[in-house]
C-alpha cells in the first residue's frame, strides 16, 4: 500500500474516534467535547473533504466547529449547561463513592475543567 492511502486511512479513523468520544463529551462532563472535535475537524480536512463536509452540516457539531474557528468562543448557554452538568455529575459521583480520596481528586479535575470552560471569551448573540 502507498503511504498517502494508509495516511489518509489513519486520519480518517483516528477521525471518526475522536468524533465519538466529543460526542460521548456531550454526556461525560469530565470527557471534553471540542478538543476531540476540533481534531476530528483537523484530520478530516486533511483526509476526506466529503467527511469533512458531513460532519459540518451536524448542528451541533458544525455550529461549535465555526464559533471555536472564527470567534475563539462559547455562547453562555453552553457555559452555563456545562457548568451546571459538570458540577451535578461530580457532586453525585462524590455523594454515591464515599471515598474521600476520590473526592479530592474528582473536586481537582471539576476546578480544573470550570477553568477552561471559564477560558474561553463568551460568544455574544450578535457574533452567533
Amino acid at each position: 500500500m502507498e503511504t498517502g492511502l494508509l495516511r489518509k486511512i489513519l486520519y480518517i479513523s483516528v477521525g471518526s474516534i475522536c468524533l465519538v468520544l466529543g460526542m460521548i463529551g456531550l454526556f461525560l462532563p469530565v470527557l471534553p467535547t471540542t478538543p476531540f472535535w476540533l481534531l476530528t475537524a483537523y484530520l478530516y480536512t486533511k483526509s476526506s473533504p466529503r467527511l469533512y463536509r458531513k460532519v459540518m452540516e451536524i448542528p451541533v457539531f458544525g455550529k461549535c466547529i465555526r464559533n471555536y474557528r472564527e470567534y475563539k468562543a462559547l455562547p453562555i448557554k453552553v457555559k452555563i449547561i456545562s457548568l451546571s452538568t459538570l458540577w451535578l455529575t461530580i457532586s453525585l459521583s462524590i455523594y454515591l463513592i464515599g471515598n474521600i480520596y476520590i473526592a479530592f481528586f474528582l473536586i481537582i479535575t471539576a476546578i480544573c475543567v470550570t477553568w477552561h470552560i471559564l477560558s474561553y471569551k463568551t460568544l455574544r448573540k450578535n457574533n452567533n
